[in-house]
């Protein structure tokens, strides 16, 4: 049954890029989030979080695995992290989706599972402007600010919104219009249909 989403923390992750994401998987109450880290000792987020993962990584449960997102933070830039790269690699492989947002998608380009997918990231020549050359680059989309394609979602540091919607999608969270009008409240304050009448029964 795979009812469980991993999230990657370590030093200086970019706390703010899936909280939307995180937001609205947890909203159900159907899904498990557990934190996961290259160790047991606690981290710092770039916002100053202070976090202790609840695993890591070579203990993640592939039979429950229905994501793994990986938020952007600077050891992506550095060239490290190879052991989450394994891990998505291995939820990937075993069924489930791996989403990276920001410089999370440099990493899995880095080390070839961007091959077959369409993907994006910050912004045109990203990837390669770390000196990656990889397969699949002409599959860069530079237009998007997010990307679901082939068991992967990548996203552009200012894609945020976008970037939760795929997730929403992935995990098949409520119909596809109440997608849409989420996105729409989030992404341009349009509130949806029923807002109206519930602020009216307020008054």
């Amino acid at each position: 049954m795979r009812d469980t989403v991993y999230f990657l923390v370590f030093d200086g992750f970019a706390d703010w890029e899936a909280a939307l994401a995180l937001c609205e998987i947890r909203r159900p109450g159907d899904w498990r989030i557990v934190t996961v880290g290259f160790s047991a000792r606690p981290v710092t987020s770039m916002g100053g979080l202070s976090i202790t993962p609840e695993v890591t990584l070579d203990r993640l449960d592939l039979s429950r695995a229905a994501l793994l997102i990986l938020p952007g933070g600077h050891l992506w830039q550095r060239g490290e992290g190879q052991e989450a790269v394994d891990a998505a690699e291995r939820v990937h492989a075993a069924g489930g989706t791996v989403a990276a947002i920001s410089s999370a998608v440099l990493a899995l380009a880095r080390h070839g599972l961007m091959a077959r997918s369409r993907h994006t990231g910050n912004f045109t020549g990203f990837v390669g402007g770390y000196g990656v050359v990889y397969d699949g680059s002409e599959r860069y989309d530079p237009d998007a600010l997010a990307v679901s394609d082939g068991g992967f979602i990548t996203a552009s540091s200012l894609g945020s919104v976008e970037f939760a919607r795929e997730v929403i999608r992935a995990l098949d969270l409520y119909s596809g219009s109440d997608r849409e009008h989420w996105y729409r409240l989030f992404k341009h304050a349009a509130p949806p249909p029923w807002y109206a009448g519930e602020k009216a029964a307020t008054v």
